[in-house]
């Protein structure tokens, strides 16, 4: 068993498409071509993307101060760095396969034309739409916001005793003041027992909020810094055995998502099991129906259950439709030449399953 994923970065939005808004080509069946045409079924991959946030602690230089200075216990005491899977995201995609490969001849009478993709997949016959294929929105990579030491309030709240002082236990000592002083002057501002009196709330606001950084940046001191920011990466995965379990990739505390061989991460699994399997269209007896002859081949799909797993837990669960696990059946392609009354079918980019049928409007 060969099992094919690549990790790429990503980071863009997806939105309701239509198959038709791709590179797409018309092909007419004419005398010219022998009223021929050439198409390719595909395969179903899988794009996966997880969002990873990523956690970096950092404690602060005052930090064996906190409990005498502020009475505070909870504080960061080592730096440490953490990746968790914020959430898990599946798309399923068809590619070109090349085994199957299909020319089907259509009848002289009402000249049908076929819509085919950039991989010569079969999108619609005898009709401009292609399937509308609601997809997720995929998160976004966000960048980490700065700590209350690395904002421009942080230079402003070390006064010039704090800046002379080589003692950790002085700075303890004027940091715990400084705190105690911007909360004295935010109070006095809030009540009108300021000696600068304040009228226009912009200004005001602009200084409450330059007070509150201060004091968020020497309490840093003493609590520490944690940082956050997330990274989206994305897996194709292409099965190949209707009952399959691998590790599709790895997570590291401190690298994050890695590749399936990279064995400095835990493994995520990823397990398919067949649920539904694609099966022949029978008579009225049950009895199998035969491949129409040179008829336009379509793939019935089977249905799978898709699990990804981690750390014992299961993050992601769905089903999806998988062509190469699928059938292939055919239809009349008579059908579509029809003079009196020609149908149409519009197919599903990911499986070539049939989403639509119908007759065309004379």
């Amino acid at each position: 068993m060969k099992t094919k994923f690549t990790i790429t970065a990503v980071a863009f939005l997806t939105a309701m498409v239509a198959v038709n808004a791709q590179n797409t080509q018309k092909l007419s069946a004419t005398k010219a071509n022998d009223y021929a045409l050439v198409y390719t079924l595909p395969n179903t991959v899988l794009d996966i993307t997880f969002e990873t946030e990523y956690t970096e602690k950092q404690p602060g230089e005052l930090a064996l101060y906190a409990r005498k200075y502020l009475n505070i216990d909870d504080v960061i005491l080592q730096p440490s760095s953490s990746v968790v899977i914020k959430s898990v995201t599946v798309v399923p995609r068809g590619v070109a396969n090349t085994d199957k490969r299909y020319a089907v001849k259509f009848g002289a009478g009402n000249l049908p034309y076929m819509i085919i993709g950039e991989q010569n997949q079969p999108i619609s016959v005898n009709t401009q739409k292609g399937a509308a294929v609601q997809q997720p929105t995929l998160p976004k990579p966000r960048a980490a916001q700065p700590t209350p030491l690395e904002v421009p309030a942080a230079q402003q709240a070390i006064s010039p005793d704090m800046a002379r002082s080589t003692s950790t236990a002085k700075r303890a000592e004027l940091a715990a003041e400084s705190i105690f002083s911007i909360r004295e002057s935010r109070n006095d501002i809030l009540t009108g027992n300021s000696d600068q009196k304040i009228t226009d709330g912009k200004a005001l606001s602009l200084i409450l909020d330059n007070l509150s950084a201060q004091e968020a940046a020497l309490t840093a001191m003493f609590v520490g810094t944690t940082k956050t920011f997330t990274r989206v990466n994305t897996v194709t995965f292409v099965p190949t055995e209707p009952e399959e379990e691998v590790v599709l990739a790895r997570l590291s505390p401190i690298e994050g998502l890695l590749d399936a061989d990279d064995l400095s991460g835990a493994p995520i699994y990823l397990k398919i099991n067949v649920t539904d399997p694609g099966k022949m269209p029978v008579d009225d007896k049950g009895k199998e129906l035969p491949f129409p002859k040179n008829g336009f081949a379509y793939a019935i799909p089977s249905t799978a259950n898709v699990s990804i797993e981690y750390d014992g837990r299961t993050i992601w669960n769905g089903e999806e439709e998988i062509a190469q696990f699928g059938i292939v059946y055919g239809l009349n392609p008579g059908s579509f030449s029809d003079k009196k009354a020609p149908v149409y079918v519009v197919l599903d980019p990911a499986t070539g399953g049939i989403k639509e049928m119908g007759a065309v409007e004379q």
